[in-house]
C-alpha cells in the first residue's frame, strides 16, 4: 500500500478506517476516533495523533487492544502484518525446544499479568525476545501495562512506515 499524506487528510471516515484500521492490531476503534483529529501534517503527526487516542481511551479498551495481539510463536490465526513481522524475526523457524520454551512463556506471562507478551519483533531476534520474557516477567503489572502499550506503538509506527505515506 501507499497513499499521499493529502489523500488520508481528505479520505472519508470509512476510507481513512479501511487504510489504517489494521495499524494498531484488530483495534479500527483508534483509527475511527484518529480520523476527526485530521488535518496530520506528517506521518509523525499521525502516529503521535494514534498513540494520543490510545492513551486517551479506557482501561478496558487498551486492555482490549493489548489482548488482539497473538501470543508470539503459535499456529493461532494473525493478521497478515504479525504472521510477516513474526517471520521476519525468524518465529516461523523453531526448534521443537524453542517452541516449547515459547509456549511455556507465553502461558506463563498470560498467567502472570492476563495478557499476551507484547515486543516490537522487527527490533528483536528469537535470541532476545527470550530475554526480554524473562526480564519482563519480573515486572509489576503496572509496567508491564506500559510496557506493552509501548511495544504496541512501536508495532504502528513500523506498520505506518509500511504503508509509505508520502
Amino acid at each position: 500500500m501507499k497513499y499521499k499524506l493529502s489523500e488520508l487528510n481528505q479520505m472519508s471516515h470509512e476510507a481513512f478506517v479501511d487504510a489504517l484500521g489494521w495499524v494498531f492490531e484488530d483495534s479500527p476503534w483508534v483509527a475511527q476516533k484518529t480520523w476527526m483529529k485530521r488535518p496530520f501534517a506528517n506521518v509523525t503527526s499521525l502516529h503521535q495523533t494514534m498513540i494520543k487516542v490510545v492513551q486517551e481511551a479506557s482501561l478496558d479498551k487498551q486492555l482490549a487492544l493489548i489482548r488482539a495481539h497473538p501470543d508470539l510463536a503459535t499456529k493461532v490465526k494473525m493478521s497478515a502484518s504479525s504472521v510477516q513481522e513474526q517471520a521476519a524475526a525468524g518465529l516461523d523457524q523453531l526448534t521443537s525446544a524453542e517452541c516449547d520454551r515459547f509456549h511455556f512463556l507465553n502461558q506463563a506471562y498470560k498467567d502472570k499479568f492476563d495478557f499476551p507478551f507484547i515486543i516490537a519483533v522487527k527490533n528483536h531476534t528469537k535470541e532476545s525476545i527470550l530475554k526480554a520474557f524473562d526480564t519482563r516477567l519480573k515486572n509489576t503489572l503496572e509496567e508491564e501495562l506500559k510496557l506493552s502499550l509501548s511495544e504496541i506503538n512501536q508495532i504502528a509506527r513500523f506498520r505506518l512506515l509500511e504503508i509509505r505515506i508520502t
